[in-house]
């Protein structure tokens, strides 16, 4: 059985691309994924120190869209 960290960490990169789809920074989920998957904001939700799956999606995709705009999160 999968470990509700894990669970929401999933959750969590659903939650991103479908934010990035809504605010148009990508046309395809299969696009809003791999921006997803292939960012710095990623690899700090992944990382369970830094606990941002359990922060609110939006909190999160501010830091998305922050890297998305200058190459780097907050």
């Amino acid at each position: 059985m999968m470990e509700a960290k894990e669970m929401m960490k999933i959750d969590m990169v659903s939650n991103l691309a479908t934010l990035l789809i809504e605010d148009k920074q990508a046309t395809t989920s299969v696009e809003a994924l791999d921006i997803v998957i292939n960012s710095e904001t990623s690899e700090r939700l992944m990382n369970d120190k830094t606990a941002l799956y359990y922060q609110s999606p939006r909190y999160v995709y501010d830091f998305l869209k922050n890297e998305i705009l200058v190459g780097k999160p907050i």
